[in-house]
């Protein structure tokens, strides 16, 4: 099997499955509990609130674990919002459905919710942006790089133009962190969120950061999470989180030129060699590991169902929407007829993948759109 779905979910990393194993079986204690075994695991929740803090530039305070990438765009979107009851907030036409279903679902409480447009390679229209700010405007949410294109934002940029006129800013980098260096004091960010899936590490935990420390109160309960998200911490998730976070960054660099190398060596080839194939997205400001292609007269479902039988995973697209049947709204969103929209793959991989493989996953590729244009 050659995996090329790294931005759906990735494998977990064995130091981080090592780091998970004690607060899965001896360690096992509720963090809140005043007994001995619980301070072994409220340690290690604290530790791992360190360590990210330090990774991002960020004070520890200002960490909050959840569940997932899902819940942290929730969290900053909702919580925002219905402290308010009213007012507008900006959202890029190219966000996840966690950001933009919340933002929707909103509209139901009295905000007023405007889509920000962004070019042809997917990078949002400042001087449109800035318009688009009203007396009222609160929040602006830009995600840091897309998780379909890979394209990289202007997020300093937005939060230059969002602050001067008194807006928050929360930036989804569920697709950036672990490729790119995230650093929140020069970002500027007021909210950002990471999913640790996407790095090696474990499923349903993640975090929020929060500038201040001082979030709106989303999962009420308990007083976990300093009384801001209640439930009981996901210990063993948080520990494998830490760890699969400072392996990212320690090894961030090494990974990015390899995953360059490959990925630009198989553009230049599916480019070359494809007819009627377009590179989706920026082809300089993308995080490295990402390369989303359409080619005309194929269906990207069916493509990806002909390379699984070649053993390789691929995508049409999100992870989260490729059972809808519709074309991509970030394809759609760059000024993509839907036609070519629907025939679209990504292909996201890691440091891991060799010349070997991507020679054999193009020459796959180009079996493939051939014979699917043939029965067109």
């Amino acid at each position: 099997m050659i995996y090329m779905d790294n931005a759906a979910t990735t494998a977990v990393r064995k130091e981080v499955a090592e780091a998970m194993l004690p607060y899965l079986l001896g360690d096992y204690g509720n963090p809140s509990g005043v007994y001995r075994l619980s301070e072994k695991a409220k340690n290690v929740v604290e530790e791992s609130r360190g360590i990210i803090a330090d990774i991002i530039n960020a004070d520890r305070n200002e960490i909050f674990f959840t569940s997932g990438g899902t819940e942290g765009d929730n969290w900053a979107v909702k919580a925002e919002s219905l402290k308010r009851k009213q007012g507008h907030i900006i959202v890029s036409s190219i966000e996840h459905h966690a950001v933009t279903e919340s933002a929707l679902w909103l509209k139901n409480y009295g905000i007023d919710v405007t889509f920000a447009p962004v070019d042809e390679q997917g990078i949002v229209k400042l001087e449109q942006l800035e318009k688009m700010i009203r007396n009222d405007t609160f929040l602006v949410s830009v995600m840091l790089a897309n998780n379909e294109i890979g394209t990289i934002q202007p997020i300093e940029n937005v939060c230059e133009i969002a602050h001067e006129y008194g807006a928050k800013v929360h930036s989804d980098a569920v697709a950036a962190f672990g490729h790119i260096d995230v650093d929140v004091k020069k970002l500027g960010v007021d909210f950002l969120n990471v999913s640790g899936h996407k790095i090696c590490g474990p499923k349903g935990v993640g975090f929020l950061y929060v500038r201040g420390g001082k979030p709106e109160r989303f999962m009420h309960g308990g007083g976990q999470e300093n009384g801001l998200r209640a439930g009981t911490e996901n210990v063993a998730g948080i520990a494998g989180l830490a760890t699969a976070a400072r392996i990212a960054y320690e090894t961030l660099s090494d990974r990015a030129r390899q995953e360059k190398k490959i990925s630009d060596y198989m553009i230049k080839r599916i480019l070359r060699e494809i007819p009627y194939s377009r590179l989706n997205g920026s082809r300089e400001s993308r995080v490295t590991g990402n390369m989303n292609f359409s080619f005309q007269y194929v269906n990207g479902g069916m493509l990806v169902v002909m390379l699984n039988k070649q053993g390789i995973c691929a995508s049409a697209g999100s992870a989260c929407t490729s059972n809808s049947g519709k074309p991509s709204h970030v394809l759609l969103a760059l000024g993509l007829d839907e036609k070519i929209a629907e025939g679209s793959l990504r292909l996201t991989i890691n440091h891991t993948i060799t010349h070997r493989e991507a020679d054999y996953v193009v020459e796959c590729i180009k079996k493939d759109v051939a014979r699917l244009r043939e029965l067109a």
